[in-house]
Parts: C-alpha cells; structure tokens; sequence
C-alpha cells in the first residue's frame, strides 16, 4: 500500500512536470514600440512615464526579458523558453529610442532591438539615430536589425512591373540594408521586420529564401510551430500601452496551429476568410472567439472538432484589418491563447 502511494506520487509529480514544460514552451510575447515622447503622434508613442510602468511590471512580475536572438533561436531549435519570455523591439529607429527609451531600458538592465532603415540614415534623415548613436547602443547590447532601405510598402509592384522585376527589387532592397547594418554596427542578424505590418504570401516566401525571418506589427505570442515569416508582435504604444489590456497580452500563449488557409493577406476577396486546423490540446473551442476590426464579433463555423472558418459578417472597409482570435487555457483559466491573422484589402 505505501509503495503504491510513493508511486501515485510519483507519477503526479512527472505528470505536473509535463503539464509544466507544455505551457512554458507556449509562453512567450514580443513587445513592439515606435516613439518613446511626449509630443509625437499618440497612436504610435508611449510617454516615459508609461514606458517605465511596462518595464516596471515586467519587472514585479518576474518576466524573462531575453534579447530577440535568443528567443527566436530557441524557438528555431524547439526548446523549451521559461514561462513568461518576452522580448522588446523598437520600429524605425527614432531618435527618442536613443534619448528616452535608452536610459530606461538600461536602468532596468533590460535588452532590445530596433529595426533600421539604412538609407534614410546614410541620407541623415533628422528624426532618426545616425550610425554612432546606433553603434554606441548595440556596445551597450542593444541589437540592430533590418527594416528594409527606407520603409517602402514591400508587397507593393510599381506601374507595369512583372513579378520577376519586383523580386529583384526586394530582394536588393533587403539585402543592400543587411550589408549597410553589418558594415556599420558588425551584427548580421536577419531578421527583417515588414514596414507597416504588412505582407503577403509572395514576400513571406522571398523572406523565407533569402533565409530571413519575417516580423510583423499583427497581434499574438509565438511558440516554435510558428511560420517564421510571419512572426506577430505584439504593439504596445499609443491605445495598446495600457497596462490593463497589455498585461493579459504579456501571458498569452500560441494556439498550437497545424493548418493556416487563406487566399492571401493582401487580398481583394471582401469579407476575407480563413481557416484554422488546431492541435485541440488545452483550450474548449465552445471558448474559442474571433473579432474584426471595427465590425466585431466574426462569423464562426466549426467544420470539425479541430478546424473552424473564420470571416466577417460585415464587408470590410478597404485598407488594413484583423481578425483577432482568442481562447482561455484550460491548465491556466488566467492566461489565454492569442492569434491575429492582418488583412489589407484591395
């Protein structure tokens, strides 16, 4: 009887292990910021104060703020992240990254990375860091990466320009910027994130062959079975910086997506649709719901236990959109699954 007790134990012990080690390898988040200020526009800027609330909950909140190399190869390699991993991220490189953002992050002894846009710095464009103030930070550990040359829509072909001509566009664009980064700061990170957020399937596969992984502004947390040229972040400037709303977004976790099908992000199909095949392991698609922007809730429809189509009720207003998708887990009530498919309709 006593052996049999130590052995159910035992056995519930591993159990916990596993059930441990399964929500940990879900549970991590990328933080996207623009403009650290007081006076830019609001819609993409967090004031000090603010920014330092975000750094200061992570703090209280024992997250592992990782630098982005080492999440994503973690990811890359299918290891398993401590739970609540993030990384923290700057788009476009604006001199307030340097001046605000700056000394706060370093305070906290956090580490980032800011994605660049080379020619407009070789063009001393004012509102962002020259190439000293770049280098002086990556010395202080802060990672500089790609953002293409000068924050063009990539997805976009110009008038009477084949498919073959605009790959060899992008694909000079991305690969002149990586070669100014590398001779400028010596770091060959190839992470490009997309001007914008957006992207569609013809620049994820380029992204993909030139051997980058592709960043995006769509909303989510990432696990290793994420596509890796669509990479989502989560924005957290402007409406997205309070800590209410942001704090559930930090302990989100992946859905475990088998199969993703859609015509395109970049799409003239209105209402879009899509369709997601899950691995059904810890949440209850009766608690599975998705919303589009500025329609609300989306139409659901379950075409087995683990696949449902997912599309608006409502026609879609032309530009960029989302459908949002959520979940709670069931082995963490408090934490939810988080998925944002971004559209641009045409």
């Amino acid at each position: 009887m006593v052996r049999f007790i130590m052995y159910k134990k035992l056995f519930h012990l591993v159990l916990f292990i596993l059930i441990s080690l399964s929500v940990r390898a879900q549970a991590a988040v990328i933080l996207q910021y623009h403009h650290v200020s007081e006076t830019l526009p609001a819609v993409t800027s967090i004031n000090a104060n603010t920014f330092t609330k975000h750094l200061s909950y992570l703090k209280k909140h024992d997250f592992n703020v990782i630098p982005l190399n080492e999440l994503i190869l973690a990811l890359q390699q299918g290891q398993t992240l401590p739970e609540k991993t993030v990384a923290i991220t700057f788009d476009d490189g604006y001199n307030n990254n340097y001046d605000e953002a700056a000394p706060i992050l370093e305070k906290f002894g956090y580490p980032y990375t800011i994605f660049v846009n080379p020619k407009l710095i070789d063009q001393n464009q004012r509102y962002v860091m020259g190439w000293d103030k770049l280098k002086e930070l990556s010395k202080k550990g802060a990672l500089i990466s790609n953002h293409t040359a000068q924050h063009d829509y990539l997805h976009i072909k110009l008038e009477n320009e084949t498919g073959a001509q605009w790959k060899t566009r992008i694909k000079q664009d991305i690969l002149y910027s990586q070669q100014r980064i590398k001779e400028e700061i010596g770091q060959d990170y190839k992470y490009l994130a997309y001007p914008y957020g957006e992207f569609n399937n013809e620049l994820q596969s380029l992204v993909t062959e030139l051997g980058f992984i592709g960043i995006g502004q769509h909303s989510g947390a990432v696990s290793k079975n994420s596509n890796f040229s669509r990479l989502p972040r989560f924005p957290a400037s402007g409406f997205y910086s309070k800590l209410d709303t942001l704090s559930t977004k930090l302990n989100s976790h992946a859905f475990n997506i088998t199969k993703l099908t859609y015509i395109d992000s970049v799409t003239e199909q209105n209402p879009p649709k899509l369709t997601i095949e899950f691995k059904m392991d810890d949440f209850h698609k009766t608690q599975f719901a998705c919303y589009v922007s500025s329609v609300g809730q989306a139409d659901l429809t379950w075409i087995n236990e683990n696949t449902v189509e997912i599309t608006s009720p409502k026609i879609l207003n032309k530009g960029r959109s989302r459908f949002n998708c959520t979940a709670p887990s069931i082995k963490k009530p408090s934490s939810y699954y988080w998925f944002s498919q971004p559209w641009v309709l045409q």
